[in-house]
């Protein structure tokens, strides 16, 4: 007697239910990677716009720290009050910092939005808020197409020098008729009439840096007198 083979029954039914949840699942990952992708989209125009934002804010600071610079070279040679120029008090610059703001937004693809650029005092500043000009684009989220970043910097600028007027010192050979012993009268003029200048000395962050009003072209840079930098 031959013995009976035993047979399971197919599964077809069984993968034909499963393939639905498997073109579901495939759909879910394929949206969830999209929607990734468009997170990385908005992440890199942000990006892009904050790097507008800081480069268009130094840009202002640098801007005034030039005016400021020539500013201080003036009154010094016109012997006019410098102190306060010094410690950034005081100062009128010619021209509006903020024009640079908007082009080095302009060079980084962004714009200065309306009042984006606001000076502050005390210490001197400048607050930046721009604008991409490129929006996010097309994604599965609905209105990344005409979404555009936004974002905000402030870039101080801070003097780096202190000036302390040096003390009189009596002289020991004034004889009291005007002179003080070294062909120079009571008006710091010298022997020819001419008025002579005294250095100014300055102390920036621990260098001694000394201005002599009559070499003037070895006045300091504004980077020595003055920094520039990112504040949050």
């Amino acid at each position: 007697m031959t013995p009976r083979r035993f047979r399971h029954p197919r599964l077809a039914g069984d993968a034909g239910q499963a393939f639905p949840i498997y073109i579901t699942a495939v759909a879910g990952l394929l949206f969830l990677a999209l929607a990734l992708f468009a997170v990385g989209q908005a992440g890199a125009t942000r990006n892009g716009g904050q790097t507008a934002a800081d480069a268009a804010a130094l840009g202002a600071a640098e801007d005034f720290r030039a005016q400021l610079r020539k500013g201080l070279l003036d009154a010094i040679t016109d012997e006019q009050t410098w102190e306060d120029l010094l410690a950034g008090r005081g100062f009128q610059p010619l021209r509006d910092p903020c024009d640079q703001a908007q082009w080095f937004a302009g060079e980084n693809d962004a714009d200065v939005t309306d009042g984006g650029c606001v000076p502050g005092y005390l210490p001197i500043s400048f607050t930046v808020t721009v604008k991409t000009r490129k929006a996010v684009g097309k994604s599965v989220i609905p209105g990344t197409e005409t979404k555009h970043a936004t974002a905000r910097a402030k870039a101080v600028v801070q003097p780096r020098c202190t000036y302390e007027a040096p003390a009189p010192l009596p002289d020991p050979t004034d004889d009291g008729k005007g002179d003080d012993g070294d062909g120079k009268d009571e008006g710091g003029k010298d022997e020819g009439g001419k008025d002579e200048k005294p250095v100014i000395d300055l102390v920036c962050e621990g260098k001694d840096i000394t201005i002599d009003p009559e070499h003037l072209d070895l006045f300091p840079d504004a980077k020595d007198l003055f920094s520039v930098h990112l504040a949050d």
